[in-house]
């Protein structure tokens, strides 16, 4: 028998990158490849690229180029993009990038087998359709022994987008909004916590947008995670990225009646300026979004919020940054992203005139000085708090686990290795910016 492939992937970006990763890992196990930590010895480097940070293409250049040496020293090396910057840019990545054998993008990753045979019969291979079949249905489970699942699993129920904000480029490399049959999602959530798994975060580019085929019809996400929440083992549920539009009455009603979900929401807003939000096409107002934040904490009184910030979007004044000051110090997120507006090629904002770039940084590092302060708040919160910690992974230290509160904040304690996958309640001790110290209980 011969010798099995080796594959390393690298995998940038958000969370669904990482599902996905674990996916076509999974689809080329089918072909004999098993992955690999060490890229030296892989058959095969599948880059697996993100598409919203700035100059994410020129990124994907740099990484294949420092590629070059590898594939000179191993001419059978295959060498693959996949992702969005993949489905942006496949024939421009193939013009200029001899090495690269295969671009497959985000709705075609079922097909890398066959794209892997097309390769080794010497031609290159390119796919950046939009299929009609679900590329669930071929994908394989990423299946494995129990020992080989960490206790915490991503699980894709909602892809694409239809909201079309003016600077995202999401609606043009992940598609339109396509929701999961609720059967399969529930087979494959089983399937996890048969391997181990005690926290499940469902994911989707516009998670709360889900409307998955169910028994008596579409299922609303609220639906599904009642349902989930059933499954014995299971013990944490999470939910990312929702957009304000879709947070309906029942979704914020689980927040307040199903245990098992998490009290943290990731609800982006992006500026609190209503001119500037129109400007985005967000199709909400500051006022909305604020009320229906208080909504959502009369039915969780203790939930965490995180959110996104565009700072310096075109057009973007000094009253609407201030706007957006006003609005952080209503809220006063638990844990925040900020970045600077960086044009993507093909999307409405693209066009418009930019803001200057030094005024841009002033007002990203005021943003910043604000959000870190009130998350630094939110963190000393905790000290002398009891909270339930699931122990998650070894930590630096000798004797160390590190483990995730309810409200999705590092924990560093000292517990035995075996403990992990349990939850355990901890006093919290101290705190550091972005993570909390604790003693066992």
């Amino acid at each position: 028998m011969s010798d099995p492939k080796k594959l390393f992937v690298k995998t940038y970006g958000c969370q669904m990158n990482v599902y996905d990763s674990e996916r076509m890992a999974g689809a080329l196990a089918t072909r004999g490849y098993e992955t690999t930590e060490d890229m030296a010895e892989a058959d095969m480097i599948l880059l697996n690229t993100c598409h919203i940070r700035e100059k994410a293409a020129e990124k994907v250049y740099s990484e294949l180029g420092r590629l070059k040496p590898l594939k000179a020293a191993k001419p059978d090396l295959r060498i693959g993009v996949a992702g969005c910057v993949a489905q942006a840019e496949g024939a421009e990545i193939m013009r200029r990038q001899p090495l690269v054998d295969l671009v497959v993008g985000p709705q075609a990753y079922h097909r890398l087998p066959e794209m892997d045979d097309a390769v080794q019969q010497g031609e290159r291979a390119l796919d950046t359709d939009f299929p009609q079949e679900d590329k669930f249905d071929h994908l394989p489970a990423a299946r494995g022994p129990k020992a080989s699942r960490a206790p915490t699993a991503f699980l894709t129920v909602q892809e694409g987008c239809d909201k079309f904000c003016a600077f995202c480029v999401v609606p043009y490399t992940r598609g339109a909004e396509v929701s999961r049959p609720v059967a399969r999602l529930l087979a494959e959530a089983e399937d996890l916590v048969d391997r181990g798994v005690a926290e499940i975060t469902l994911l989707g580019q516009n998670v709360n947008a889900f409307h998955g085929a169910g028994p008596g019809g579409d299922w609303s996400l609220s639906r599904l995670i009642r349902k989930l929440a059933e499954i014995d083992g299971l013990k944490r549920i999470r939910f990312t990225t929702s957009h304000p539009n879709n947070m309906d009455d029942d979704l914020i009603a689980a927040h307040g009646e199903i245990e098992k979900l998490m009290p943290y929401l990731h609800l982006p807003v992006q500026s609190g300026s209503d001119t500037v939000l129109k400007a985005m096409n967000r199709r909400h107002t500051a006022d909305e979004y604020l009320r229906l934040l208080d909504r959502i904490r009369a039915a969780r009184p203790d939930i965490a919020l995180s959110g996104d910030f565009i700072v310096g979007f075109p057009g973007e004044t000094e009253a609407d940054f201030e706007a957006t000051l006003d609005l952080v110090d209503r809220v006063r997120y638990a844990q925040a992203y900020s970045f600077k507006y960086s044009a993507r090629p093909g999307t409405p904002a693209a066009e418009r005139e930019e803001v200057d770039e030094n005024v841009k940084s002033e007002r990203l590092a005021r943003l910043q000085e604000k959000l870190t302060a009130h998350q630094q708040d939110f963190q000393h919160s905790m000290v002398g708090r009891t909270l339930p910690v699931l122990l998650e992974k070894p930590g630096r230290e000798d004797g160390q686990l590190v483990g995730r509160s309810p409200y999705l904040q590092a924990v560093h304690l000292l517990a035995d290795a075996s403990q992990i996958g349990e939850i355990v309640d901890v006093r919290i001790v101290a705190t550091q910016r972005n993570s909390l110290s604790a003693e066992t209980i």
